[in-house]
């Protein structure tokens, strides 16, 4: 439903796009439960049995400091393998659990071969991901082909939901998104014009840092609880699973949100967010 409707009493050049339907105004509210709430890390204590934040003290200084470089690296590497062969249609209902079959594979070898396999086991993870997430934005009415619609799917992994835990997830859905905005509309002019392989482009290498960055929380989180003592492989395949399942949430929640922007604007469902937030929280 996108009608055009006249405010009453006011000037007749004024519009508003009708109200939200009941059915797209209960999307909205399920999408902002999941992205304003941290579901990762307390699903990823729960299956471990331990804080994410105590497994996080068990790993050495050393290995820390390089998981934003590693990150970042993937997550190039990710849109060079996935954003570039996307298919032109979705195929989700075979593809979401091929996606989880094979992301969990992935964590398999990498919890069987510890932290050393991070740098080779997440760019085949991010890339599964990616995959998935792009097939999920078709789904919601997205055009895949469109470069902005390419960074959408990339600016999932941005989206960490809120924490008071965590400091550097501790950031809403648009919060994010507007400290995105700048970098995406840029890196599109640019990928419209030279394509997404092409290096070089300070906004699109912007745009991934800044993603990468916010990503690299979770993949810390992800890498503790693989690297603790006599889990390995099994938590490995598990912890990617619910990776995976998490981002691929995460994007039903993000391009719901997009889809009712296309239809009543983005003004209108950025106040009512705001206000179902507010009752929410």
């Amino acid at each position: 439903m996108n009608q055009i409707v006249a405010l009453p009493d006011a000037n007749p050049f004024q519009w508003q796009r009708a109200p939200l339907s009941a059915a797209d105004y209960q999307a909205l509210s399920e999408a902002i439960r999941f992205l304003e709430n941290p579901g990762l890390t307390a699903k990823l204590s729960n299956y471990i049995g331990m804080p994410v934040e105590k497994a996080l003290t068990m790993l050495p200084e050393n290995v820390v400091k390089p998981v934003t470089l590693i990150t970042r690296e993937a997550l190039r590497k990710a849109v060079d393998a996935a954003l570039l062969t996307l298919p032109s249609e979705s195929r989700r209902k075979s593809a979401i659990m091929s996606h989880r079959l094979l992301a969990g594979f992935s964590g398999a070898l990498g919890g069987s071969f510890g932290i050393a396999s991070l740098a080779m086991e997440l760019p085949v993870s991010a890339t599964l991901m990616l995959r998935a997430i792009a097939s999920i934005a078709s789904e919601h009415g997205e055009d895949i082909n469109d470069p902005r619609v390419k960074l959408a799917c990339m600016e999932v992994f941005a989206l960490g939901g809120k924490s008071k835990s965590d400091d550097n997830s501790d950031v809403g859905y648009y919060a994010v998104r507007a400290f995105l905005s700048k970098s995406v509309e840029e890196s599109a002019k640019h990928v419209m014009k030279k394509g997404l392989a092409k290096e070089g482009a300070p906004a699109l290498v912007k745009f991934i840092n800044a993603v990468s960055q916010r990503f690299s929380v979770r993949v810390s989180q992800k890498l503790a609880l693989q690297s603790l003592p006599a889990i390995g492989a099994v938590c490995g395949a598990t912890v990617n699973v619910l990776f995976i399942s998490h981002f691929q949430s995460m994007a039903h929640a993000h391009f719901t949100v997009r889809r009712l922007e296309r239809i009543y604007g983005h003004d209108r469902i950025r106040q009512v967010y705001k206000s179902l937030e507010t009752i929410e929280a």
